[in-house]
């Protein structure tokens, strides 16, 4: 694995290229060009926020006013999208660009780390936009803010060793792809992103907190929302899960990466 490692090093420019061009061809003929990144979480935001804020403004201990549930929705999609693009992207990443692999020799694990990178920058220019949207709602997070940078790097580490792990099964059992969607859909719901915590019966809440992404969102729901420092205890399940995730991403890319090409 630190061969592979190296290797990225060695063709960093490669993939900045690489991510370059990813936006350039995706936006090539679009009059929206990049906003089209924004447009799909915001109107996320807007649905549900439209949809709930009646039944859940009420009930947001710390905040208050008509804006309320907007603004922790806002928070819990911001780290919920890095997750989740990374996660669905990765699960094709290999079999999309088989043909890349078959024909060029370079490291195989340029390709999810080229679609991290191109989500990673996605999920900063919402984060842009939801700054400056608190902003004019009178909530800029203040200096809590600083804690971002570790929440988006443990998403993303997070969402990489999984989406790994899970890429590089699906190119020898399809099923994976099919699945992952579904689970994902279901781990939506059981993260306290469109609901508060506390409306679930506490005999119930350790379902919750088995979603390694509740820590995390919760995390961003304390800097984002309520401008506080997050509590820390609830992101070392989230830590350990990566690193156990890591492990296996790196022990099935040692022993399957080879193979992957004959496959696909």
């Amino acid at each position: 694995m630190s061969n592979a490692l190296r290797e990225l090093w060695r063709t960093r420019h490669f993939i900045k290229s690489a991510i370059k061009n990813e936006f350039a061809t995706r936006f090539a003929r679009s009059r929206l060009g990049g906003l089209w990144m924004l447009i799909y979480p915001l109107a996320q935001i807007v649905i549900y926020a439209f949809i709930l804020s009646a039944v859940m403004a009420a009930r947001l201990p710390g905040i208050a006013g008509t804006y309320s549930y907007a603004i922790y929705l806002t928070a819990g999609i911001l780290g919920w999208s890095l997750f989740t693009e990374v996660v669905s992207r990765s699960l094709s990443v290999f079999i999309d660009n088989g043909n890349l692999l078959k024909k060029m020799a370079f490291p195989r694990l340029a390709l999810p780390v080229i679609l991290a990178g191109s989500s990673l920058i996605n999920n900063l220019l919402l984060l842009v936009v939801a700054l400056v949207i608190f902003t004019l709602l009178d909530h800029f997070p203040g200096v809590s803010i600083l804690w971002l940078p570790l929440l988006t790097i443990l998403t993303l580490c997070l969402a990489l060793a999984l989406g790994l792990s899970l890429g590089i099964i699906n190119v020898f059992l399809r099923d994976v792809g099919q699945v992952v969607p579904i689970i994902l859909q279901f781990g939506f719901w059981l993260t306290p992103i469109v609901y508060v915590l506390q409306m679930i019966p506490e005999k119930f809440r350790f379902i919750i907190y088995m979603n390694p992404m509740t820590g995390i969102i919760q995390a961003y729901q304390s800097v984002m929302v309520f401008g506080v420092t997050p509590d820390l205890k609830l992101l070392i399940y989230p830590l350990v899960f990566t690193l156990v995730m890591a492990a296996i991403a790196a022990q099935l890319y040692r022993r399957a990466g080879d193979e992957m090409v004959d496959a696909l």
